[in-house]
């Protein structure tokens, strides 16, 4: 039987762990035989040393034997599910689901509640009156086998991966969640037991993004996609820019509002842009293409997917949002052109409001967050308005005030405009 000691010396020292090794940690330490502060050390020496391709696909592995796999094969429906690094103002789940969906693929998508600036897809759903995300095996096969509905956005239960769900607890208060490994076995380990047909993955990079340079986001995606199809999931990754924020609001029920919007066929450019690339990809995945999700935007199947969807968690899709009790409004400070608007800073300023959270646990504000009425690009004059912020705790305003002032530049020079996918990576 391996000792503890003995792996965390070897990996330190820059060795390569056998898959008896890693097998015999990840079940010690999902049983306690393991200490916390053990794992944490091994995690580190993780960070310094890495992990080869052979011991990441094992420690997913590892990771997804330690709870149960989800099989949704004995349903006979093609499914496809999107997994997103998260960035400010991704909202793209929300039209996404129903409008895949709608295009004729189940859609088994296990999301979570943010940590850090903003709230996650679970957050932004749960704003909406009597929306639920947690479900039993059983009701997620009834949605997605029903031919109205078809999509579901759910939380994970605590059985699938559960050495995953204990080691990132570890790895956010020691310093070793920048690890590309061990994020890639964290993502792919829950992707791969939710027993998805094919996966497509959306990895941001930039300032709002956990991935700052295109270098490191490339060699996660291509290490994601790698695990993926070690496993027998195909797996597809798009690169996609996340400098400034995705549409025109960071929050929770407002961003509901705009991905309605969105099913409504309207919109921000950029946030249909980026749920047809994916829709697409999606789609392609799954081996149909014969139909242009632009057209079940326009015809109001996906938005009748939408409503389905919402009213099969228990949501009443047509109850008003919650709305933040008060509001201040920021002006431009010049003449010129919004030459640049910091995804990090704006959600920062979104975060101050009370829209993301600084500990696991802890309560959002369903109305708080940032609505822009000036995207990047845009034209303005001195005392314009250029966003609003919504909140009910009106003391922390003059710090989100703060955060979103060093994030927005007013120039002479219009910024050239990039495309939002910069690039898609397969097997």
């Amino acid at each position: 039987m391996p000792d503890i000691v003995t792996v965390i010396r070897r990996k330190r020292d820059g060795h390569e762990l056998s898959g008896a090794e890693i097998d015999w940690v990840i079940e010690a330490f999902t049983h306690e035989i393991v200490s916390d502060a053990q794992m944490s050390a091994l995690a580190m020496a993780v960070w310094f040393r890495g992990m080869s391709r052979v011991e990441t696909a094992r420690w997913t592995t590892a990771m997804i034997d330690s709870g149960r796999r989800l099989d949704f094969s004995a349903l006979g429906l093609r499914t496809v599910d999107k997994h997103s690094t998260g960035g400010v103002g991704d909202k793209i789940t929300l039209p996404l689901a129903p409008l895949v969906a709608a295009c004729g693929v189940a859609v088994p998508q296990l999301s979570g509640r943010g940590l850090g600036h903003t709230g996650g897809t679970l957050d932004k759903l749960e704003a909406i009156p009597g929306w639920k995300a947690d479900l039993t095996t059983a009701e997620i096969a009834e949605i997605l086998s029903d031919p109205a509905v078809g999509a579901v956005v759910c939380a994970a239960s605590a059985d699938l991966a559960p050495a995953d769900r204990k080691l990132y607890a570890l790895r956010d208060v020691t310093g070793t969640v920048e690890s590309i490994p061990l994020i890639a076995s964290s993502i792919m380990s829950k992707k791969i037991a939710e027993g998805t047909g094919a996966l497509v993955l959306d990895v941001k990079v930039g300032s709002g993004a956990f991935m700052k340079e295109l270098g490191e986001a490339r060699e996660l995606a291509r290490t994601m996609v790698e695990l993926g199809t070690d496993e027998g999931l195909p797996t597809t990754a798009l690169l996609t820019r996340m400098d400034s924020p995705l549409g025109r609001t960071a929050g929770n029920a407002l961003e509901v509002r705009e991905a309605v919007e969105v099913l409504a066929g309207g919109g921000p450019d950029d946030v249909v842009e980026l749920t047809l690339a994916l829709a697409r990809e999606m789609l392609a995945a799954a081996g149909v293409d014969d139909v242009d999700p632009a057209d079940r935007l326009r015809d109001g199947t996906a938005m009748d997917r939408w409503n389905a969807m919402i009213a099969a968690q228990g949501g009443d899709p047509a109850a008003p949002l919650p709305v933040a009790t008060h509001t201040e409004t920021f002006h431009a400070d010049a003449d010129g052109v919004v030459s640049e608007l910091d995804a990090y800073k704006v959600g920062i300023a979104a975060w101050w409001l009370g829209a993301g959270r600084e500990r696991q646990g802890q309560d959002v504000q369903p109305g708080a967050g940032i609505e822009l009425h000036a995207v990047l690009g845009d034209r303005v004059r001195a005392g314009q308005p250029i966003a609003t912020l919504h909140t009910d705790t009106p003391g922390r305003i003059p710090d989100a005030l703060a955060a979103l002032r060093g994030g927005v530049r007013i120039s002479d020079t219009a910024p050239v405009r990039q495309p939002l996918v910069i690039e898609r990576i397969r097997a």
